[in-house]
């Protein structure tokens, strides 16, 4: 499975692995892998401990962070963007909540600050407080960092990498200094565009090339694994698979969840962010999809809008005397259908390495003899 980012990267395997957890990131790098911390839920201080805590844990190996730098919205601060929230949008999360018994929550110490990242201000803060660490690959989930962010990344060694959904969104990345591109098809959890993997990772591999490809969406074995190097990949970007190993701290409401959906229980929505993105199906996407929905409002709103509800929902997931368990929900990709248990960090690794190798083996078997000699 080794191809040159392994050797870029100092990696055994070319799995790059996403997640808001400090613990799999540190256990997907400790196995071969490489793993990803998504700082977008921390404040400042929080990032600071959990980068801490990783390189403490991560025995040497190396990681990156993940922040969130939408152009769209550079430069707005929190407050002025809370005033342009509607009054009739602010009502029908209410009324949602009510509908499902989903009380207020018992203090009001949870503020948008330590749960948003979504303009440029915290997420150059963030930026400064992942360079300060001795990470190799910051990444920007929404394209490409501004060009000051790349050459601060770029002059202290650290690498670059966004996620596209479009080859021609490749080429605006490389062509702004990015080093690895993401290609993540329809199938992923999160924010994804309309093209499948199968279609977008050799489009955007034909776009770029030599520069290196990681594929994302959908792949959760070493099956998929080879398929994507196949298509021309130099590695693969995972997430969803990691919502329910043994390490991860996902809610033991929202494991129970995933390990019970099957490929058809994620929509696409706006709910969640403003911004398309896979989701598990919910009362609370379908809510939001019904026609008494006063529909999303844009990245950021929506995010601040649903903050408060959102954290009131998943404090009551447990709560008998509440319907909040219906509402909870998680961004996840269609390979939801084959999380079916709970295994360690290092079993996934091993796991899709050793597919990874049975699919190639089999793929070489069908050949003619006088081919494998080539």
């Amino acid at each position: 499975m080794r191809t040159p980012l392994c050797d870029e990267f100092g990696i055994e395997f070319p799995i790059f692995a996403f997640s808001h957890c400090r613990d799999v990131v540190a256990a997907v790098s400790r196995a071969g892998g490489f793993g990803v911390l998504g700082a977008l839920a921390f404040t400042d201080d929080q990032l600071e401990v959990e980068l801490s805590w990783i390189d403490e844990h991560v025995d040497g190996k190396p990681y990156g962070v993940d922040v969130v730098m939408p152009a769209s919205i550079a430069g707005s601060e929190i407050a002025a963007l809370e005033k342009m929230i509607p009054d009739a949008h602010r009502q029908f999360v209410e009324d949602v909540l009510a509908r499902f018994d989903v009380p207020r929550l018992p203090d009001e110490e949870m503020r948008i600050e330590g749960l948003l990242a979504w303009t440029h201000d915290k997420a150059r803060r963030q930026v400064d407080v992942a360079l300060a660490h001795p990470i190799s690959l910051l990444a920007n989930a929404l394209g490409a960092p501004p060009a000051d962010v790349i050459e601060k990344a770029h002059a202290k060694g650290v690498k670059v990498a966004a996620l596209v959904g479009t080859a021609h969104q490749a080429r605006y990345q490389v062509e702004a200094g990015v080093d690895v591109v993401v290609a993540q098809g329809t199938e992923a959890g999160g924010h994804t565009g309309e093209i499948a993997t199968m279609v977008l990772v050799p489009e955007v591999v034909e776009e770029i090339s030599p520069a290196p490809v990681l594929a994302a969406g959908g792949i959760g074995t070493g099956k998929q694994v080879a398929a994507a190097l196949a298509l021309g990949a130099a590695g693969v970007w995972t997430g969803s698979i990691w919502l329910t190993v043994k390490e991860a701290d996902t809610s033991p409401v929202i494991v129970e969840k995933l390990l019970s959906a099957t490929s058809r229980d994620t929509v696409r929505s706006r709910s969640m962010t403003g911004k398309t993105a896979r989701l598990l199906r919910t009362g609370w996407t379908e809510a939001w999809d019904s026609p008494d929905s006063p529909g999303a409002l844009p990245m950021p709103l929506q995010f601040m809008l649903n903050a408060d509800a959102l954290s009131r929902i998943h404090r009551y997931a447990e709560s008998e005397s509440s319907r909040a368990r219906e509402l909870v929900g998680s961004p996840v990709g269609q390979i939801v259908g084959r999380m079916n248990t709970v295994r360690s960090t290092r079993d996934v690794i091993l796991d899709l390495a050793s597919g990874f190798v049975e699919a190639v083996e089999r793929l070489n078997a069908s050949l003619p003899v006088e081919e494998k000699s080539k």
